[in-house]
């Protein structure tokens, strides 16, 4: 029987919490530090990477600037928790349902995701470089 993995990260941002449910929710926000291209449809959701990746996922829960749930690869569950604290946003990232393998990857990569969402979130840069051969998959911690 294959164990199932989860990984727990925490940030702690400067911007409030309906700016930061606006980057997680809408195509223009996560287009603005996590994906490429973001197509949403109802709850599905089409996400375009760097170097050609794609990923159909589902959101499964959401609550204005507060949740924001769904699938990710290979069926594990991501959950977002937004909360106010210290003048600013908490954020709680969850994934659940991981392969072993799929944990040690993602673990690394969401630090490169959450460090891109602060520098969106709190002082409006994207630090991705955009460039098709130079991605996460290639060696480069960009997402």
């Amino acid at each position: 029987m294959n164990e199932t993995k989860s990984l727990c990260w925490q940030l702690q941002l400067a911007a409030p919490c309906q700016e930061v449910y606006r980057l997680l929710s809408t195509d223009a926000g996560r287009e603005s530090f996590w994906v490429e291209s973001s197509v949403q449809q109802g709850d599905q959701l089409l996400f375009s990477y760097p170097g050609g990746e794609q990923l159909a996922a589902r959101i499964l829960a959401q609550e204005p600037g507060r949740v924001f749930v769904l699938t990710h690869f290979e069926g594990s569950r991501l959950s977002f928790t937004l909360g106010e604290r210290d003048g600013g946003t908490h954020l709680r990232l969850e994934e659940t349902g991981l392969t072993a393998e799929n944990e040690v990857e993602n673990r690394a990569g969401w630090v490169s995701v959450l460090m891109a969402l602060k520098a969106r979130a709190d002082h409006g840069i994207d630090l991705r470089n955009h460039h098709p051969e130079r991605h996460w998959s290639a060696g480069y911690p960009d997402n």
